[in-house]
């Protein structure tokens, strides 16, 4: 089975996380894609998030009607600081005749040597790295690739298994809508209208 593994704090998630995931799905012809939220994101410990639960919830909504698609609590359920080594070595030891796919964006290839263990998440799993459509990830990428892993000191990358996925472009950010639940601006085309009415009735991302 080829699984791809896609995670982040999604709060809250919106259609750009969809079709990142959609495009990862048809072409790395992944046969089910895990959205992983993170219990403590490690970039982002001193910015509040909204309850895991609530997060799930939303992604559930989401994501409903594409039966490629599911929610794992996995990160949730282990608690601290969410590291995407420790979740692909878990679900790895699980199955081990999965064959995993780290579903990134361009900016978090760069951010990879940074990363907990980048070479073991490397052996575990390849990764699905999206780049903007028609424009693919480029000579220019790969070199500020290697720059960032010679910053960080980590010599592994003849580990690497990329497979380059494009995806139309689409400005789209969790923080941005976030800034516009809490200044009562529409989320309308943004978000499934059913995560919109979540984030309505339960008052998410409103100032106290």
């Amino acid at each position: 089975m080829r699984l791809g593994i896609f995670g982040g704090t999604f709060d809250p998630v919106h259609y750009g996380h969809l079709l990142l995931a959609e495009c990862c799905r048809e072409q790395c012809r992944l046969d089910y894609v895990w959205f992983v939220p993170a219990d403590i994101p490690p970039h982002k410990q001193q910015r509040p998030l909204t309850p895991g639960r609530q997060r799930v919830e939303m992604l559930e909504l989401a994501i409903s009607g594409q039966s490629a698609f599911s929610v794992s609590r996995l990160e949730l359920d282990r608690g601290g600081v969410s590291y995407t080594v420790d979740t692909l070595a878990q679900i790895h030891e699980q199955d081990p005749g999965r064959e995993l796919f780290l579903l990134l964006g361009a900016d978090s290839l760069l951010d990879l040597p940074h990363w907990k263990e980048p070479g073991r998440i490397c052996e575990l799993a390849t990764l699905a790295v999206v780049g903007r459509a028609g424009q693919g990830l480029g000579d220019s990428l790969a070199g500020d690739f290697a720059a960032a892993a010679a910053q960080a000191g980590w010599g592994r990358t003849n580990a690497l298994r990329i497979q380059h996925v494009e995806m139309p472009l689409m400005e789209l950010s969790s923080s941005d809508l976030r800034h516009r639940a809490a200044t009562g601006a529409s989320l309308r085309y943004r978000t499934p209208r059913a995560v919109e009415k979540t984030i309505e009735t339960a008052g998410l991302y409103r100032p106290s």
